[in-house]
């Protein structure tokens, strides 16, 4: 099985040949203008606008959902619904839903190997959405990393 391999840069800009498509947790509520995704709407507008555009129609736009959008000819980006809300609930639950980011990268899994891409991401779901890396790890590596996945996580410097 492939491991995670762990980088010190700019998910938004990796530095890998062939196909690539970059991840991030999105929220259910079509909230998009903190943390990671601030990163993707300087580079690309077309995530933000097909998210928001997603958000209004309403159509599947659910926890455990993906949308993955073309941004350059090598690169793609998943939106994944991921995360409940915005913030921790009056029962001290972050936002962030395991089960849903299973089910993301499950579906993630799928489009991956049809276009022979590779993965890039910040630690998913360990900023804003307040979860923690030791949860999401194991999800990573019986989603992608058991499909032979090869997955970067970027530390941004």
């Amino acid at each position: 099985m492939k491991t995670i391999q762990y980088l010190k840069g700019d998910a938004t800009d990796p530095q890998i040949e062939g196909n690539k498509i970059i991840a991030h947790i999105c929220n259910d509520i079509g909230g998009w203008g903190k943390g990671f995704v601030m990163a993707i709407s300087k580079r690309w507008k077309k995530p933000e606008n097909e998210y928001r555009e997603w958000f209004q129609s309403k159509e599947n736009f659910n926890l455990g959902e993906i949308q993955i959008i073309q941004v350059e000819n090598d690169i793609w980006i998943c939106n994944m619904i991921g995360q409940h809300k915005t913030i921790t609930n009056s029962k001290g639950i972050p936002p962030i839903r395991y089960e849903a980011v299973e089910k993301c990268l499950e579906k993630l899994t799928d489009e991956v190997l049809k276009l022979n891409a590779s993965i890039h991401m910040p630690r998913i779901g360990c900023g804003l959405a307040g979860g923690n890396w030791e949860e999401i790890e194991p999800i990573i590596e019986k989603t992608l990393l058991k499909n032979n996945v090869k997955v970067y996580v970027y530390d941004f410097e």
